[in-house]
């Protein structure tokens, strides 16, 4: 991953992230979602919907030109408003995106393995994510060191454990 740095993500870092959370829900090859569609869904929205908020932990990868190209981050649900992952109070949900063209260089396991540094050091034991089966980015997951501790009809939730 050579020229690739990892920094904080910031407030004026929410229109990219998005973007980046709309690359995450355009995973597969068929035709992608557009922007507005993936965005317009309040399920999908709320993974990135006032960014920063207290808890949220974020890193953004840059290119050796310091131009963005891709995005990790946590955020923690209440039980009575649970995301896709939820699995526990206090276990924040990961989101994670990488330009197309930077996929499969590494640039999302060292976000993996910068948000989990992050995540220990505010408290976090585990860490957790939803993810469909046929998404590529589960063995991505699962060579990191998540585990299925549910399955819904397309997608598994995974866990790992940090401590």
């Amino acid at each position: 991953m050579r020229g690739v740095r990892l920094r904080p993500a910031t407030p004026d870092d929410a229109r990219f992230m998005s973007e980046m959370l709309v690359e995450a829900a355009n995973w597969s090859a068929l035709p992608s979602r557009p922007r507005v569609a993936v965005l317009d869904d309040p399920r999908v929205l709320r993974y990135i919907a006032g960014w920063i908020r207290p808890g949220d932990i974020g890193l953004i990868a840059m290119d050796g030109n310091d131009a963005p190209i891709g995005a990790g981050w946590v955020r923690i649900f209440p039980p009575d408003d649970p995301g896709a992952g939820f699995v526990g109070v206090a276990v924040p949900e990961l989101t994670l995106g990488v330009n197309p063209q930077w996929r499969a260089q590494g640039v999302g396991r060292a976000l993996l393995t910068g948000l989990h540094e992050r995540a220990v050091q505010a408290g976090h034991g585990r860490v957790s994510l939803s993810v469909d089966r046929a998404n590529h980015a589960r063995r991505l997951y699962a060579s990191e060191g998540y585990t299925v501790v549910s399955s819904g009809e397309r997608a598994d939730v995974m866990v790992r454990v940090l401590v």
